[in-house]
């Protein structure tokens, strides 16, 4: 998720800190009268936290997205709701099989994420000062979005494949370890990356949508660029469940690449492994028409509401809350 640089909430000493009008800060002011820079290790713990936070809270509706994305399920594995699917794989797999793969996630998310962001805020900031004097660019945002994605998918990808193969029903695996090294084994360590352009491609425009939607709203729901949280919130969630709607055709390319559902590409005489892009979307063509680039959409938006809206308001807050200590330690104790 793209997260503006220049929008850094920290809150100072009341008595030193005065806005244009010579009134304190009060923690509601213009985003614009605050400190334009934030330090690259308070955006890459911020990051961390927020995409932590972003994969675990939903992860159960992630597991249901995944399995709905199949394109041959087991019988027993069909689901009609993410309600239902969530009950059903409870009530016959057990209470902890919707977490299957959360430990890889975690792993990943963090340094993914911190990365991801480093690199979001430094490019932005830089295309600004060019494109708009240092003012919000629409084409800056979305340039700086599309290279950090490229860095956050080269480390969050091989989780991704782990996470997906052992979200599946029947999944073979007995953990981690024995997926990465079953994989490795079968498949060699190429099969880690086999989703990596379908997940750009996905992920590219994802992001690009996803903010734009947030900048707009926020136009609307916070013009003068308070620091609200209500506001990131809402945003947030509009936006992810915009731009999650948009590109499910993609994600479940995405889903069969890295899942290589033996059911599906054996009914289609496909020996060995799908790869590319171009492959992944012919086959699922042929194997549903048109309606099955947007199975699992139901989950997919159910899950990117809530978890886009986290990371929004995560993020500012921890930007803010370490701003303010990093602040206030150089501001040093106040004078009795």
């Amino acid at each position: 998720m793209e997260l503006s640089s220049d929008r850094v909430v920290a809150t100072l000493e009341m008595s030193q800190i005065k806005s244009k009008d010579d009134e304190p800060f009060d923690g509601d002011g213009d985003y614009e009268s605050l400190p334009p820079h934030v330090s690259v290790t308070t955006h890459m713990t911020a990051g961390a936290v927020a995409g932590i936070l972003e994969h675990t809270v939903m992860y159960p509706v992630d597991s249901v997205k995944t399995r709905m994305q199949s394109l041959q399920p087991d019988p027993n594995a069909q689901y009609r709701g993410v309600y239902e699917a969530l009950k059903r794989i409870i009530q016959t797999e057990g209470i902890f099989r919707p977490l299957r793969g959360l430990n890889i996630t975690m792993l990943g998310a963090g340094p993914a994420h911190a990365l991801y962001f480093a690199c979001y805020e430094r490019v932005k900031r830089s295309l600004s000062d060019v494109i708009q004097s240092g003012g919000n660019s629409h084409v800056a945002n979305g340039i700086a979005g599309s290279v950090a994605t490229v860095l956050h998918d080269a480390v969050m990808n091989p989780a991704e494949v782990i996470k997906q193969r052992m979200q599946m029903y029947n999944s073979p695996y007995r953990g981690l370890w024995d997926c990465v090294q079953t994989v490795t084994r079968t498949e060699g360590m190429g099969a880690f990356y086999r989703s990596y352009s379908t997940q750009l491609t996905m992920n590219i425009p994802f992001q690009a949508v996803h903010f734009i939607t947030y900048e707009l709203m926020q136009e609307q729901l916070n013009p003068h660029r308070h620091y609200h949280p209500g506001s990131h919130i809402v945003s947030g969630a509009a936006a992810g469940a915009i731009s999650a709607a948009i590109t499910t055709p993609l994600d479940v390319c995405k889903t069969l690449l890295n899942t290589q559902e033996n059911v599906a590409l054996n009914s289609m005489n496909i020996s060995g492994h799908l790869t590319g892009m171009a492959n992944a979307f012919r086959t699922v063509y042929r194997l549903g028409g048109l309606a099955a680039f947007f199975k699992g959409v139901q989950a997919r938006v159910i899950y990117q509401m809530p978890s886009t809206a986290i990371a929004w308001s995560v993020y500012e807050f921890f930007k803010y809350f370490l701003t303010k200590q990093q602040l206030e330690s150089e501001a040093g104790p106040r004078p009795v």
